[in-house]
């Protein structure tokens, strides 16, 4: 897969998820056993919104050449990914949140994104800097 596809992957997903948090945070929140309430619901829009962003960046520049700020970028999804992985197994084993099955396939795609973006980071080549 090249890095373009992957870019335009992550973008597609960012765009499902963020535009799901966005408009129906209470059915995210009960996909996972939350009960809907308007504390959490307001939380899941805020990650809805921040999903989205980083979908757009992720599409806006998946045509553009290596460079230092592309491996920034690209390192920085990867710890978007890697910071939200055990954020919510850890409500879960808290029992926050109750559905594993509501977790486990955002659990995989982060794994995966993360892993992705960590790949085409290390595969961006620039000029050394003096």
């Amino acid at each position: 897969m090249t890095r373009k596809t992957f870019l335009l992957l992550t973008s597609c997903i960012g765009l499902a998820v963020g535009t799901l948090a966005l408009l129906v945070p209470g059915a995210v929140l009960a996909g996972k056993g939350v009960t809907p309430a308007p504390a959490p619901a307001i939380w899941v829009r805020e990650v809805g919104v921040l999903l989205l962003a980083l979908a757009a960046m992720a599409f806006l520049v998946r045509h553009h050449p290596d460079s230092p700020t592309m491996r920034t970028l690209l390192l920085g999804n990867a710890l978007v990914h890697l910071g939200l992985f055990p954020i919510e197994l850890a409500a879960w084993q808290a029992g926050v949140i109750t559905r594993f099955g509501g977790i486990a396939p955002n659990s995989v795609v982060h794994g995966v994104l993360a892993a992705g973006f960590l790949f085409f980071a290390r595969q961006v080549h620039t000029p050394k800097l003096r």
